[in-house]
């Protein structure tokens, strides 16, 4: 038996009727676009008997659909001094849980006056994770949870206040001017931020997907185009509210008028009313220039995927196709396909929001949750910290169940992410902005006009900053830089916290944290003090503001990124100087450069026409470059030096000249083509790259190894590439092994050899399946003369079914040109 299929059933029935109890019964599977959604009600400052509500909200459950949940005291370093524990029931979607806390420890002990933190752990026993569980017990299931399934379960924290603290100390800091006020600007040093401040929703939707409920009626999502609001009435709505911005942000596979697959959609239909909205918000932005109305959609789901915002696409991003093979949409993006989702946006200058993220399990690449690719970095430009209750029909800024995201956000920044704080609300009722006070603020420099443009260019620069309260702000500076910003710096920093209210409200806690992006690590406190000066170690750091006021409500700004110098003293502020040279004009040609430093070179990078192509970090500093991935004719070559500082020289450009010729033999234009070096040049879902004897490879030992589970499954494994347009004829060649317990009759799991192009369209060049299962490797070979001239993406796509492993086992992969 295949050892992949072997194991997952294996995990599959772990466990099942354990101790001998009756299991809870499991509804139906629910659309995967569907979520469990928790939020946790404390009071922040309270005496004994201080009350703890838990909401739960899951549209489509059955009802009777346990919620098993634990609720923990923490303290400042995190260990749990008290805990409770306990199951509610869905009835209508939704669940209520309270308790009472007399303010004492878990040993009956008063606690020392500070502040602790209130831990919810909730999972919804759905069949999902009864799947995934192997029971449905409420008294067992998070503790399963913890090792089968850790992304099901939803995680939110609250701090508190216990007893008596000293408010802390914050700067005097004059509001920034709101957009329509006329207060005056003053800011840490007259002049120094110049900037505006318009406060918004960035995420809800209408009637072009399954928001716009009516208020009368409305405790959930709508079918899909089935309310009676649209954009239009929504813009109106949240200005009426008082709002400066909305964003409507409907869900992509809903344009079908579905929440499945309608294989009937007619494209056409689809995309023109994705373009009908980007028109509703043009025109309202027209007639109404002191609102920012904004049109985009909401990309992916929650089960196995993550929902994001793509702020300002021009046409719907799809994974559906009807039965006629059509995509649904403009552009084609696999489902969960985020890597190549975040290379199309790029590529199209979009930008988006990580939404409502869960602290694992979502936005994988490369098998890890939040994984990073410099295209992500480039496109995510925010992520939620906090939303208002998706489901919630309140009309008064009062809606009490308010779940919170901060610990994936600071997930997201140690991936690497460069992302600023969001509050969004998420309506699916048509109370648009209106059902609690919390805002996304948004700084447009004084004197821009509010327009998509300005709002665009604000969202780039991450000068944005996530608020409870409408009436308050909170901005972080650096050394003179202002939150968003990423700048190097040499020698002592001081971080301040400014903060301002223009109704009266009062900062109680102020917290700064620091992380370092790239390390996967731990967001840490650095301060619980408005201005903090510290020497930080040479390298990468990043540093936010969180301030809790009085009354509860929270605001936290962007971060700052700072590039540490080793160079004490003022600062070293001297490029380094560099100059380049290149040899060879055909076959393997030598790049190579000169750089010297006042402190010392980090790293030379070499860049060919403007493209980066190559990284050295060492003294000689050169590279080597196959000259048929370049076409025949002149070219520039551009070393750039780098020190630890962060400041940057450049080289004259070097003129340079390829000449490959028609003849001569073959060249591969893919890196580590046969695996050798795992997942390196690659882009993989996860464990595709493997030496797993069970399967053995063509060559060497690292293979290629898809599918192969005996469930549901799909995989990929893809490289960009780039084709010479002179030469003479270019060619995919491989090695497919393919082990089927299907049997060759009927294709029922595929692989797919695809090129994805440039726009982001998917050509299939040739379909393989468990028919073609056979002993040892095939040898294939497919034309890609029709891409000379283009770089585009070599793609390998298997899809498995529900039952009976196929392994599509791929090696020694080239991109030949002659």
């Amino acid at each position: 038996m295949h050892a992949r299929f072997s194991l997952a059933r294996a995990l599959m029935f772990a466990g099942l009727g354990c101790c001998g109890l009756p299991a809870v019964s499991a509804a139906a599977a629910l659309p995967d676009h569907q979520e469990f959604e928790a939020s946790l009600q404390v009071p922040f400052q309270a005496t004994a008997g201080r009350p703890v509500a838990l909401h739960f909200a899951y549209p489509g459950a059955a009802v009777g659909t346990p919620v098993a949940w634990e609720v923990a005291l923490l303290d400042r370093d995190g260990r749990v001094l008290r805990a409770w524990e306990g199951h509610s029931t869905l009835h209508a979607r939704t669940a209520t849980a309270r308790l009472r806390w007399d303010g004492k420890g878990g040993h009956g002990e008063a606690l020392p006056a500070g502040y602790y933190t209130v831990r919810l752990r909730a999972i919804a026993l759905d069949e999902a994770s009864i799947r995934q569980l192997g029971t449905g017990l409420p008294g067992h299931a998070l503790a399963l949870a913890v090792d089968r399934a850790p992304g099901r379960i939803e995680e939110q924290r609250y701090d508190i206040q216990v007893g008596h603290v000293a408010p802390a100390r914050v700067p005097a800091f004059r509001a920034l001017p709101r957009h329509g006020q006329t207060l005056q600007a003053q800011s840490v040093s007259a002049g120094s931020l110049p900037y505006t401040i318009y406060y918004g929703n960035l995420h809800s939707q209408t009637n072009h997907s399954d928001g716009g409920g009516d208020l009368a009626t409305c405790d959930s999502e709508q079918a899909p185009q089935s309310s009676a609001y649209g954009p239009a009435d929504a813009y109106q709505y949240a200005m009426n509210r008082g709002l400066d911005m909305l964003m409507t942000s409907e869900h992509n596979h809903m344009f079908d008028g579905s929440t499945g697959t309608n294989t009937s959609a007619d494209p056409a239909t689809a995309k023109s009313l994705f373009a009908s909205g980007l028109q509703a918000a043009s025109a309202f932005r027209a007639a109404h220039p002191n609102f920012l109305a904004v049109y985009g959609q909401e990309w992916g789901v929650i089960s196995n995927g993550g929902h994001m915002n793509i702020i300002n696409a021009d046409g719907l991003i799809e994974w559906e196709k009807n039965s006629a093979g059509q995509v649904i949409g403009d552009y084609y993006i696999a489902k969960g396909d985020y890597a190549s989702l975040y290379t199309l946006m790029r590529q199209h200058g979009w930008i988006g929001q990580f939404n409502h993220p869960a602290s694992s399990g979502q936005f994988v690449v490369n098998g890890t949750n939040f994984g990073y690719t410099a295209d992500g970095d480039a496109v995510m430009v925010l992520a939620e910290v906090l939303n208002s209750s998706a489901f919630s029909a309140n009309t008064s800024e009062t809606e009490t169940s308010r779940p919170n995201y901060e610990t994936a956000f600071n997930t997201i920044l140690e991936r690497g992410y460069h992302v600023a704080p969001s509050s969004d609300q998420d309506n699916h009722c048509a109370n648009w902005g209106a059902s609690y006070t919390n805002r996304t603020g948004v700084l447009i420099p004084a004197g821009t006009a509010l327009s998509l443009s300005s709002f665009l260019d604000a969202l780039r620069a991450r000068r944005v900053f996530a608020t409870e309260d409408k009436t308050d702000q909170i901005v972080l500076t650096a050394n003179g830089h202002v939150m968003g910003e990423r700048f190097s710096n040499s020698g002592s920093l001081t971080l301040t916290v400014n903060y301002a209210s223009t109704s009266g409200d009062s900062a109680q806690r102020v917290q700064v944290f620091q992380g370092v992006p790239g390390s996967n690590g731990t967001v840490t406190q650095l301060s619980d003090t408005a201005t903090t000066t510290i020497t930080p170690a040479a390298g990468e750091h990043f540093y936010y503001a969180k301030i809790t006021q009085a009354d509860g409500n929270r605001l936290w700004s962007a971060p700052v990124w700072v590039s540490q110098g080793s160079g004490g003293g003022g600062g070293d502020t001297t490029p380094p100087t560099v100059s380049a040279s290149e040899s060879g004009s055909a076959g393997t040609i030598t790049l190579a450069a000169t750089a010297s430093d006042n402190v010392g070179v980090s790293r030379v990078e070499f860049h060919v026409d403007g493209a980066l192509k190559a990284t050295d970090s060492s003294s000689p500093y050169q590279a080597s470059l196959d000259s048929t991935t370049l076409i025949d004719g002149s070219h520039t070559l551009v070393a750039k030096a780098y020190d630890a500082a962060g400041n940057v020289g450049s080289s004259t450009g070097v003129g340079f000249s390829v000449a490959n010729g028609s003849g001569g033999g073959s060249s591969q234009l893919l890196s580590n083509g046969g695996f050798e070096s795992g997942a390196t040049a690659w882009t993989q879902t996860s464990g595709v790259m493997t030496s797993d004897s069970s399967e053995a490879a063509h060559a060497g030992s690292w293979k290629a190894w898809l599918d192969g589970y005996g469930s549901s499954h799909t995989d990929y494994v893809r490289q960009k590439v780039s084709i010479p347009s002179m030469v003479t004829s270019a060619t995919l060649d491989f090695y497919l092994h393919v082990d089927s317990a299907e049997g060759t009759g009927t294709a029922y799991d595929t692989l797919q050899v695809q090129v994805i192009t440039s726009t982001g369209k998917y050509i299939t060049l040739a379909t393989y399946s468990n028919k073609d299962a056979a002993g040892g490797y095939q040898h294939h070979t497919l034309s890609l003369n029709g891409y000379k001239g283009q770089t585009v993406q070599v793609n390998f796509y298997g899809v498995e079914d529900g039952s009976l492993q196929t392994s599509f086992v791929v090696d020694d992969v080239a991109v030949k040109t002659q």
